[in-house]
């Protein structure tokens, strides 16, 4: 136990970098969470105790701690107090008579100060399976309006975008048209500096959720600067270059909580607004297989919530992808709240009778679960155990269904967010794992 806190502390201290901040970011206050269990995992019907501590200004406190357990995401049902002497006490957690993951809630009120932290732990993870069932001729659907869908010829433009170009990666960004509507998408295009002709993997990154634009797109410059060409997407026909104010008012107009983007068209498969967006990453992966430095073996999809969500989907839908990278997927069993059970992003049970059997009809055709049962490419996925936006039940359900060649990083700490480091080392997985060209 006092290893496992040792090397908590060194993780937390390694992770704040170059900025010498204190963790958690410039806060008073600091949590530890320290189950008696390494890895956070039970067995069903075994009981589990977590160590909690807290410190102010780095100083042990003595006070009443609040709490209360849950299932993943759903209502307490159960409550207590705990009194931390020299800082820490010891709270059973209880178990879980089925596979899933308990919430311990925590409160404490210092000086008339209040502050909060929550840790889960997982049972049977193992056996943790999604509620959302595939609809008959699911992939039947998908190929036909990828047909329709390439009926329509390829067109896109391009341009240099020398803002993004360094002495290592030229960038251009495009304009990518989907159909006959002439509906887009943009993306920013990433080549290493002096790119040859079929000599490159090429690499396809959808967005997380949101209306806004392509963020920091340097930020994974190094897949170019090792021989990759990178497309970073947006989904929603908008120009990244448009100020910041501008997608603001867009996202307060079109993305509001009862009438965002991932609930248009929810009563209909044939017209709900993720279908073109889906089908825009098999647009995308033709544009990316039709370039002539595309070494003609790799194909790449790599996301994170929203953007893992449909990394899966792209690599489920196009034969073509021979690896999958993924970080915590959303849209994931999104309609198991209506069973009772813990859903995914964008957790529609909050919106009062949206899951009604035509929607969840709909939901089927969308779900990331679906898509996993069909991927083949390698897949490497992260996820942590705090998330409350892509909660680890959810992720399970994924991994669980998954039946391809697989591999894991679990960072149960994590709330919905990977570090720099994790990324890269994503980036360095994808190189181990290249199907190497004649």
């Amino acid at each position: 136990m006092k290893r496992l806190f040792s090397l908590l502390l060194l993780a937390l201290a390694i992770g704040v970098g170059a900025a010498t901040e204190n963790y958690p970011y410039r806060s008073d206050y600091l949590w530890v969470t320290v189950p008696d269990h390494a890895d956070w995992l039970y067995q069903s019907g075994e009981e589990a105790h977590v160590e909690v501590q807290l410190y102010r200004y780095g100083v042990p406190q003595d006070c009443t701690v609040t709490y209360e357990i849950a299932d993943d995401m759903m209502p307490a049902d159960r409550r207590g107090e705990a009194v931390l002497r020299a800082g820490r006490a010891v709270i059973s957690m209880g178990t879980r008579p089925t596979p899933g993951f308990r919430d311990l809630r925590l409160r404490a009120v210092i000086d008339g100060k209040t502050t909060e932290h929550h840790v889960k732990v997982g049972f049977s993870v193992e056996d943790i399976r999604p509620s959302v069932k595939e609809p008959a001729g699911f992939m039947d659907f998908w190929s036909k309006n990828i047909d329709e869908m390439r009926a329509f010829p390829l067109t896109y433009t391009k341009e240099r975008a020398d803002e993004y170009c360094t002495d290592k990666l030229d960038c251009y960004l495009l304009k990518v048209t989907l159909n006959k509507q002439r509906q887009a998408v943009y993306a920013y295009l990433f080549y290493p500096k002096g790119a040859r002709p079929g000599s490159h993997p090429v690499v396809l990154c959808p967005p997380g959720a949101g209306i806004k634009t392509i963020k920091e797109p340097l930020r994974h410059k190094y897949y170019a600067e090792n021989g990759c060409i990178r497309m970073e997407m947006e989904i929603h026909g908008l120009d990244p270059r448009l100020p910041k104010e501008t997608f603001d008012d867009i996202s307060r107009a079109f993305n509001g909580k009862d009438n965002g983007y991932l609930t248009n068209g929810l009563d209909d498969p044939d017209r709900y607004y993720m279908k073109r967006v889906y089908l825009s990453l098999v647009r995308c992966l033709d544009l990316l297989t039709a370039l002539p430095e595309w070494d003609g073996r790799n194909v790449i999809v790599q996301g994170g919530s929203q953007g893992g969500a449909l990394a899966i989907v792209a690599a489920a839908l196009d034969s073509r992808v021979t690896q999958c990278i993924v970080n915590h997927p959303a849209l994931s069993d999104m309609a198991a709240y209506a069973h009772g059970r813990t859903g995914g992003y964008p957790h529609l049970n909050r919106i009062d009778g949206l899951l009604t059997d035509q929607t969840m009809n709909t939901l089927a055709y969308y779900d990331v679960v679906n898509f996993a049962r069909h991927v083949k490419a390698d897949t490497y996925m992260t996820w942590g155990y705090n998330d409350n936006t892509c909660p680890p039940t959810t992720s399970y359900a994924v991994w669980n269904t998954l039946t391809c060649p697989k591999e894991s990083l679990i960072t149960p700490i994590n709330e919905h967010w990977t570090s720099d480091e994790t990324e890269k080392g994503q980036m360095e997985w994808m190189m181990r794992h290249l199907n190497p060209t004649p």
